[in-house]
């Protein structure tokens, strides 16, 4: 059945200020090397990813607008147990990570095991895509991915969401990371989904005044909604990053890494997702409200 008409991104994604104050736990064989990285024994089996996703929801779900699972190890199980605080609104990954050349994640395409119409019936608002962009690439098939994503979205009434990546050529080594951003907003930035996920330019660092002109280039480029993703900013300047972002034109974040990455290995993972975590994604929610009250 095609679902003709949806809601706006903002009435089921956001906070009651309007911005976006999402939570991403989608992250698959690379929190698998986080949990190698601070010690845990190899192999990490699936259910040390599972269960601490599965235990982020429960606990971090309450201060954010939205929570970001991917179904390989989370997304049906966060469903079950039924963690998600009423608030929070919950968005499936549709991206399935190729990898290859010794990453996790080579290459993308849609996750064909994700059906809209399940993850709807399901309780999901949204789905969200990742895309690749390397400047060796053609730009043909990036946006016939996409294109392809916002309509399967359509066709089960959610909201799309889509996340470019910039990654070095295939061939050669000159690369411009930032020139990258600026390139892949312009090529995806008007592709017809409801929200896209950026990165930060410059990863956050440096003088403000250099990042809000640099953000300020990126909004220029994008014709929808945008948040910032924490991946390569260091938790400390997240905050920083987001406000930055949102003073350009930004309306909050979707981010992981800066919330909880420092939790993975503890000993007591609940006590210090409450102790470190929490108070993270608190103050991450309240720059998002300040920032809509200045608009």
């Amino acid at each position: 059945m095609t679902t003709s008409s949806k809601p706006s991104v903002a009435s089921v994604l956001a906070r009651p200020s309007g911005g976006f104050a999402m939570l991403a736990v989608d992250q698959r064989e690379a929190m698998r090397l986080m949990f190698a990285a601070a010690g845990a024994k190899p192999p990490v089996e699936d259910r040390v990813l599972t269960d601490f996703k599965v235990t982020a929801a429960e606990i971090l779900s309450p201060y954010a607008s939205a929570i970001l699972a991917d179904k390989q190890f989370c997304f049906d199980q966060i469903v079950a147990a039924k963690v998600l605080a009423p608030q929070c609104a919950l968005i499936a990954a549709a991206d399935e990570f190729l990898p290859g050349n010794g990453i996790p994640v080579d290459d993308v395409c849609i996750d064909e095991a994700v059906s809209p119409a399940e993850v709807r019936n399901a309780g999901a608002k949204a789905m969200k895509l990742l895309v690749l962009w390397r400047p060796d690439e053609p730009a043909e098939k990036r946006l016939a991915m996409v294109e392809d994503f916002v309509a399967r979205c359509r066709s089960a009434g959610l909201v799309s969401i889509i996340e470019p990546v910039v990654r070095p050529p295939r061939r050669g080594w000159a690369f411009d990371r930032e020139a990258a951003i600026i390139a892949a907003a312009k090529e995806l930035g008007g592709t017809g989904a409801d929200l896209y996920k950026a990165e930060m330019p410059f990863g956050g660092k440096g003088a403000e005044r250099d990042l809000l002109n640099a953000a300020k280039q990126l909004n220029d480029q994008i014709r929808m909604p945008w948040v910032i993703l924490s991946s390569g900013v260091p938790a400390d300047i997240f905050g920083r990053s987001v406000r930055i972002a949102m003073a350009a034109g930004a309306s909050g974040f979707l981010a992981g890494r800066a919330v909880w990455a420092s939790v993975i290995g503890a000993d007591d993972v609940r006590t210090m997702l409450h102790d470190v975590s929490v108070p993270r994604l608190k103050r991450l929610g309240e720059i998002v409200d300040e920032g809509m009250a200045r608009r």
